[in-house]
């Protein structure tokens, strides 16, 4: 069964940075996309990074740009969200998911893709 497990998030100052991970099992890693998306208290999810099959490049929400990078390790099977500079404004659970068809709008979309596998998700809080 396949299991997605974040962790990494804690409450940050802001400016301060916070590194997520998300564990996969029941997969080998290197043959999945995994997607960030976040849900912010009475806000819903939204997608912060995700392969963009539009271009084949890494997808970023625009209030995101430049301060979060995703990157994989494979081998460890694990892939992460490096959140930098972060604001008071991305206090969220944050979630790893796995797509499951293409879908260009309409919820849990992200880079052209419907996401519908989760993990528990990890909570995010900025503030001073």
């Amino acid at each position: 069964q396949v299991q997605l497990v974040e962790s990494g998030g804690g409450l940050v100052q802001p400016g301060g940075s916070l590194r997520l991970s998300c564990a996969a099992s029941g997969i080998t890693l290197d043959y999945y996309q995994i997607g960030w998306f976040r849900q912010a208290p009475g806000k819903e999810r939204e997608g912060v990074s995700c392969f963009n099959s539009n271009d084949g490049t890494t997808y970023y929400l625009d209030s995101v740009k430049g301060r979060f990078t995703a990157t994989r390790d494979n081998a460890k099977n694990t892939v992460y969200l490096q959140l930098n500079s972060l604001k008071p404004e991305d206090t969220a659970v944050y979630y790893c998911a796995i797509p499951s068809e293409v879908a260009t709008t309409g919820w849990d979309t992200c880079g052209g893709f419907r996401y519908d596998t989760w993990g528990q998700g990890t909570q995010v809080t900025v503030s001073s």
